[in-house]
């Protein structure tokens, strides 16, 4: 089947969006419009044949794009997910499946420095071996003002967003070899701010800082460390949480008038990913913003 690239854009959905939340912790099955992850419109070229990568948050929104992106390009994936979001997991997994690639799940918290450890020895045990880690998994939520953060949620966010990070990148580092990857997920927020995502644009702040210093301190084993930091992406993250009226319009502030797709998101992780496309990038925070040409 012929795809027609005059019609990309032209189906990109945009504001307004149906004015309503969905259950926490938001899957992608409950949200309307569904966001587009299949790139019909990207043929792989076999640039990540033979690999391995497991993908925290890959059950839906950027993680799931990224499963298909690296499939598309030969990869097997690991799905590490909340085991609330099996559904989600579950038909990533029949995406990566029908691309002719191997895909399993990881149910479990990264908070859990434990269970990080055996999501990457199940992908060893798996596949024998490992070569990407993506790091997406992320919690937020939005608040009026500081008065209205908890501390106990203040916590929560840094342990899913940036405690995670660190866990999952030192239990692979004993498996990823030389020319192997790490690709976390940033944000315009950690670079910009954000008024009412005091604790979580402070954890992709930090995410971008950490991205440039394991970088650094990975450089001698040849391993590269980089960050994609987009703008708002249409997930089910934000409809979980945010007030309908936000919901309606979200992403229509960006010169685009609406919210980045995830397959649109996911060709830069396999650029970072591809030692064919980006073998002597390290320590890059690259930011995807719909049209904005400034952050920071």
């Amino acid at each position: 089947m012929q795809y027609d690239h005059s019609q990309s854009e032209v189906n990109r959905p945009s504001p307004p969006f149906p004015a309503k939340k969905i259950p926490k912790p938001g899957l992608e099955k409950d949200l309307e419009p569904r966001p587009q992850y299949q790139g019909m419109e990207y043929r792989g070229s076999g640039k990540l044949e033979g690999k391995v990568a497991i993908i925290t948050g890959g059950d839906s929104g950027i993680g799931r794009a990224v499963a298909v992106f690296f499939a598309k390009e030969g990869a097997d994936v690991a799905i590490v997910h909340l085991p609330e979001e099996a559904d989600d997991a579950e038909e990533t997994m029949q995406a990566v499946r029908a691309l002719g690639r191997g895909a399993i799940s990881i149910p479990g918290d990264v908070c859990d420095p434990e269970f990080c450890r055996e999501a990457v020895k199940t992908a060893v045990k798996t596949w024998g071996h490992l070569d990407i880690l993506v790091n997406n998994a992320a919690r937020q939520k939005h608040i009026k003002n500081i008065e209205d953060l908890d501390e106990k949620e203040f916590e929560h966010t840094f342990r899913t967003n940036i405690f995670g990070y660190f866990y999952m990148a030192k239990a692979a580092i004993a498996e990823l070899p030389e020319g192997g990857s790490i690709i976390n997920t940033g944000s315009i927020t950690g670079l910009e701010g954000s008024a009412e995502l005091l604790d979580y644009s402070a954890t992709k702040g930090a995410i971008h800082a950490f991205t440039k210093s394991l970088a650094k301190n990975l450089v001698k084993r040849k391993i590269r460390v980089n960050c994609v930091a987009p703008g708002p992406v249409w997930t089910p993250l934000n409809p979980a949480e945010n007030n309908p009226e936000a919901i309606a319009h979200f992403g229509e502030s960006t010169p685009y008038g609406r919210p980045a797709q995830p397959e649109e998101i996911a060709p830069a992780f396999v650029f970072f990913a591809s030692s064919l496309d980006s073998s002597y990038i390290t320590g890059e925070v690259l930011c995807l913003l719909g049209g904005d040409t400034t952050a920071g």
